[in-house]
């Protein structure tokens, strides 16, 4: 065969394969159209070294603590907190951090790779990042810390109780020095949280107006002066009692007792969603471009509305569920909800992504961004991931 034969052999060989291996490649698309995403790459590329079973899921590993410990996910790790202890521990559940401490009520918040936790009405604080102890602060003697947050690049907001004020709060910079700091004298701060972009310091706060109570979200910008002066912008909720602020993206998400409500930075309203007299029994506000509510009309019982609210405060799903809801937790585009029967993974519009009963005595659930969840049980934890 001369040279010129071979070579049309060669190249049709190579053209054989090459539509060989794109027809095996769509049939493989056509069939897990629905699985594969980016985010399926993302975790078969993350957790590619961890150690499987025979069914291929991640081990359990044992954490320090016990059930009634506080948790939170630092990037791909799981915190832990007890009152005596603080834990990080690795999707494998190697001990990264192993940090004693004594608190009474330990408060936790994580953003990206960066983990908080504090002594609510105590005097101790700790932040963690890329694995290690990289901040603490103790409150001056006689002063209690109030609250304190974190925002999405993982800055620190801490509010504390102060002489002379009933609230006193400092915005730290990305290495830890204080930047910032406002005093109130004539209202109770109840939370505390900085714009994602670190601009706008956003307080909430219970007080009265007029001899009926009120409450207040107050919009301070940083590149204003310190010391006690008036917020650059004001706007009241009324008898809304604030529960939570969360603020990983534009708007700000208030929670409340009657309404969630969204609020631009100038104060204005973006939308509110009203419970319509329904109790609230759940909530993540961690989703990329929603919230999640688990709303039941009676304080009792385990029927309730699962509900998710997009960020103008309009309903855009709504699912009865009528088992018991043990957790919920929201990050990216997914929503995780554990019942006592198993875990389902939705996407928008509460399609359903993921669903197992495979829970091995699961009480919580974490929720990842790209898909994957942490399921804690009363002494162990391990990575579930989607197929």
């Amino acid at each position: 065969m001369d040279k010129s034969a071979k070579k049309n052999l060669l190249l049709r060989i190579l053209a054989f394969l090459a539509t060989a291996i794109l027809v095996l490649a769509t049939v493989f698309l056509v069939a897990n159209w629905q699985k594969l995403n980016f985010d399926y790459i993302r975790r078969w590329w993350a957790y590619r070294s961890l150690d499987r079973n025979e069914q291929g899921e991640v081990e359990s590993y044992p954490y320090a603590g016990g059930v009634n410990s506080t948790f939170g996910k630092v990037g791909d790790d799981l915190l832990v907190c007890s009152p005596g202890s603080i834990h990080l521990y690795s999707p494998s559940g190697t001990a990264c951090v192993a940090q004693t401490c004594s608190m009474s009520a330990p408060i936790l918040s994580t953003a990206g790779n960066t983990g908080l936790v504090y002594d609510a009405g105590g005097s101790t604080l700790y932040v963690f990042r890329d694995r290690a102890l990289a901040f603490t602060f103790t409150s001056q003697e006689g002063y209690s810390i109030l609250c304190a947050s974190l925002n999405a690049q993982g800055r620190l907001t801490v509010a504390t109780q102060a002489s002379g004020v009933k609230g006193a709060v400092t915005v730290y910079d990305s290495s830890f020095q204080p930047v910032f700091g406002v005093n109130l004298s004539s209202r109770f701060i109840t939370d505390a949280i900085l714009s994602p972009d670190g601009s706008t310091l956003a307080l909430a706060t219970a007080g009265q107006t007029g001899g009926i109570y009120d409450s207040q979200i107050s919009f301070y910008s940083l590149s204003r002066s310190e010391g006690e002066h008036a917020p650059d912008a004001v706007c009241s909720l009324g008898s809304n009692t604030i529960l939570k602020l969360s603020w990983p993206s534009q708007p700000l998400r208030v929670l409340g007792e009657e309404a969630l409500v969204f609020l631009n930075a100038d104060g204005t309203q973006a939308g509110s969603y009203s419970y319509d007299w329904r109790y609230l029994k759940g909530y993540s506000l961690d989703g990329e471009s929603s919230c999640a509510l688990l709303l039941g009309r009676a304080r009792a019982g385990t029927t309730a509305d699962l509900v998710t609210v997009d960020l103008s405060g309009q309903e855009t799903a709504a699912l009865l569920m009528e088992q018991q809801v043990l957790s919920l937790s929201a990050a990216g585009r997914y929503l995780s909800v554990l019942t006592v029967d198993d875990l389902t993974i939705y996407q928008n519009e509460l399609t359903v992504y993921h669903t197992t009963e495979d829970l091995l005595g699961a009480r919580k659930v974490l929720q990842h961004a790209d898909g994957s969840a942490t399921l804690i049980a009363a002494d162990s934890a391990r990575l579930y991931l989607p197929d």
